[in-house]
């Protein structure tokens, strides 16, 4: 059997409770993926994304569903060393990847030399939609996992004032017919950690030369949402999922005001009625 059969293998066997499993549970129930779909999936390069990769393969070969798969690499301005390793992961994978050039890391550095995440971000999803609509594909797959939904619900709170999390899947407000869908929402992290130590896998992290500096990364604000989350995961192993069920479980009666569209409601709207 070849490595890569080995590593599929682990998914399904070694892994199915706490990654598979997990993985067609949020394709169900989010209808993440359906007849006729044309799917790319994004790699980074890391860890995450390459797991979601070797999913959705997985899904097209054993699903009753038909679809097809794009498996895309934006190359957003890596080094020479970083590229060699994701082609590299790939070919153990036995991943047909497609890469593109862009100059994404060089162009947010330049028009916000102090913090170019927020621009990069941006950046990013509007490559990769315009490659997306240039293959022919309506929906996009992301890497985020269930850890990522935590810290921006909590990013949202504590920094930006407001109550909202990422979503499973979103339409596109600018590419009509376009999706973007999250398959590994339900996965934690650390299950994604023990599947590349398992298979004794290596992947990039970032790669961007900016947050590659540690005193960035050391004071980043996800980073000390992700360490508070660990932290409090250790005092109490039930917050993970408290705080991921109570982001459908919101009881409008008790929250004072909430938007909708460009609507602002107010609890005053109805009190005296």
């Amino acid at each position: 059997m070849e490595r890569y059969q080995d590593i599929e293998r682990s998914i399904i066997k070694k892994f199915r409770k706490d990654i598979w499993s997990k993985f067609t549970k949020a394709v169900r129930d989010f209808e993440l993926v359906q007849e006729g779909d044309k799917v790319m999936v994004c790699i980074s390069g890391g860890k995450d994304s390459f797991l979601l990769a070797k999913c959705i393969e997985e899904l097209s070969k054993h699903s009753n569903i038909k679809f097809e798969t794009k498996y895309v690499v934006m190359n957003p301005g890596y080094t020479e060393k970083n590229l060699e390793k994701i082609k590299e992961n790939a070919k153990i994978l036995n991943l047909p990847i497609e890469i593109f050039d862009t100059d994404i890391f060089d162009v947010s550095n330049l028009l916000n030399e102090e913090k170019p995440c927020y621009m990069c971000a941006r950046m990013r999803r509007g490559h990769l939609y315009n490659k997306a609509k240039e293959l022919g594909c309506n929906k996009i797959a992301l890497g985020h996992h269930k850890d990522d939904v935590i810290e921006t619900t909590l990013l949202s709170m504590m920094y930006a004032g407001e109550i909202k999390t990422m979503l499973p899947k979103l339409h596109s407000s600018n590419f009509e017919g376009i999706d973007l869908i999250r398959p590994l929402y339900y996965v934690r992290e650390k299950d994604v950690l023990e599947w590349v130590k398992y298979n004794n896998l290596e992947f990039i992290n970032c790669a961007c030369k900016f947050t590659m500096n540690n005193e960035y990364t050391n004071n980043s604000k996800r980073k000390e949402i992700k360490d508070l989350v660990k932290r409090l995961e250790d005092f109490n192993p039930e917050i993970i999922q408290n705080i991921f069920n109570s982001t459908s479980n919101v009881d409008i009666r008790g929250i004072i005001g909430y938007r909708d569209k460009d609507k602002y409601h107010s609890f005053l709207d109805d009190f005296n009625k």
